[in-house]
C-alpha cells in the first residue's frame, strides 16, 4: 500500500473475484474484496455444481464458494460483504465509496458478474435452484429422463432446448408470442427435433410444486388470459443476462449489451482496471471460466503495478 492506496481492491465475488483474490493475495499484493451483500455470485443458486474440476462426487454452488473464499483468505484476502456504490476512474490512485467510505486503489478488478433476467411468476423464488435454473450446461444433467420447459424465444433458447434433449425425455420450449428472435437455423433445428414442442402464445402465470421441488407451471394466453397447465421437473429460463456495471456510471466501455469490454489482455479501457467473469464474458458463463479470467486478471494486475513502479 502507498500514502493509504491499496494495490488492488476486487469489486464482486464469485468464482472470478475470488480466483483473483487467491492470486493477488499470493502475490503479497494485500488486495481487499468488497464481495457484495449477496456474495459468491449466481451459484448461491445452484444446487449441485457436478463440472467444475476437482469435486468428483460434486458440489453444492454456495459450498464450493464458502470453500474458494476461504481458501482466499487463507492467504490473506480481506473480504467485506458490502456493496461498493460508485467509482471514480479519472485518476490514481482510483477512488471507491462504499456505504459513504472512501477508499483508494492502484488497481482494481472489476468481477460483479451478471444477472439472469427472471420471469418474476409466482412461486418463483421458492423453487430457484429446486427445479428453476437459468443455465441448461450448468444443470441439465439432473432432469435425465424428464419433462423439461424452456422460457425464451431467442438463439439461447433454442440453444439451450435442443442441448436438453440429451437429458430429456421431452423439452417444451414456451414463448409469449408467435415471432422469435431467434435466427432461422435455431428455429428449425428446434422445430425439426423430435423431442422439442414448441408452445407459442404462452406465458408463465405461476409455478407449481410440491415438498420434493417444481412440479409444472400454470401457463397463460397473454391475448384472452385463458389459462392451461403443464407438467414439468425442470424449467430453464433462457431471456437473457444483465451485466451488474450501473455503479460504473458509464466511466468503462462497454458493448451494446453493457458488458465490459477487454483492450488488452484482461485490462478495460482504463490503464489499471481490470474485469473479470461473467461481467466480461457473455458466451460461455461458466464457473471455470470465470475463475481462470479471474486469475489472469489477477496476474495482468500484479505485473502492470510492476511496471507502475519500476
Amino acid at each position: 500500500m502507498r500514502d493509504g492506496a491499496r494495490n488492488v481492491i476486487i469489486v464482486g465475488s464469485g468464482p472470478a473475484g475470488y480466483t483473483a483474490g487467491l492470486y493477488a493475495a499470493r502475490a503479497l499484493l494485500e488486495p481487499l474484496m468488497f464481495a457484495g451483500y449477496m456474495s459468491g455470485g449466481q451459484l448461491m443458486l445452484t444446487s449441485d455444481v457436478e463440472n467444475f474440476p476437482g469435486y468428483p462426487k460434486g458440489i453444492g454452488g454456495p459450498e464450493m464458494m464458502v470453500d474458494m473464499r476461504e481458501q482466499a483468505e487463507r492467504f490473506g484476502l480481506e473480504v467485506h460483504d458490502k456493496n461498493v456504490e460508485r467509482l471514480d476512474l479519472s485518476e490514481r490512485p482510483f477512488k471507491v465509496w462504499v456505504e459513504g467510505e472512501e477508499f483508494r486503489s492502484e488497481s482494481l478488478i472489476i468481477c460483479t458478474g451478471a444477472e439472469a433476467i427472471w420471469l418474476g411468476a409466482k412461486g418463483e423464488e421458492d423453487q430457484k435452484g429446486r427445479g428453476i435454473s437459468t443455465c441448461a450446461t450448468c444443470d441439465g444433467a439432473f432432469f435425465r429422463d424428464e419433462e423439461i420447459i424452456v422460457i425464451g424465444g431467442g438463439d439461447s433458447a433454442m440453444e439451450e432446448a435442443t442441448f436438453l434433449t440429451r437429458f430429456a425425455s421431452k423439452v417444451t420450449i414456451i414463448h409469449r408470442r408467435d415471432v422469435f428472435k431467434a435466427s432461422k437455423v435455431m428455429i428449425e433445428r428446434a422445430e425439426s427435433h423430435p423431442k422439442i414442442e414448441i408452445k407459442t402464445f404462452k406465458q408463465i402465470k405461476e409455478w407449481l410444486s410440491d415438498e420434493n421441488g417444481l412440479t409444472g407451471a400454470i401457463l397463460e394466453d397473454p391475448r384472452d388470459g385463458s389459462e392451461e397447465s403443464i407438467r414439468c421437473a425442470g424449467a430453464f429460463i433462457a431471456i437473457g443476462h444483465k451485466p451488474i456495471t450501473g455503479f460504473l456510471e458509464g466511466q468503462l466501455e462497454t458493448d451494446e449489451e453493457g458488458y465490459l469490454v477487454h483492450i488488452e489482455n484482461t485490462m478495460t479501457a482504463i490503464s489499471g482496471v481490470f474485469a473479470a467473469g461473467d461481467v466480461v464474458d457473455k458466451r460461455y458463463r461458466q464457473a471455470i471460466t470465470a475463475a481462470g479470467m479471474g486469475c489472469q486478471a489477477a496476474i495482468d494486475a500484479e505485473r502492470w503495478l510492476e511496471e507502475q513502479h519500476q
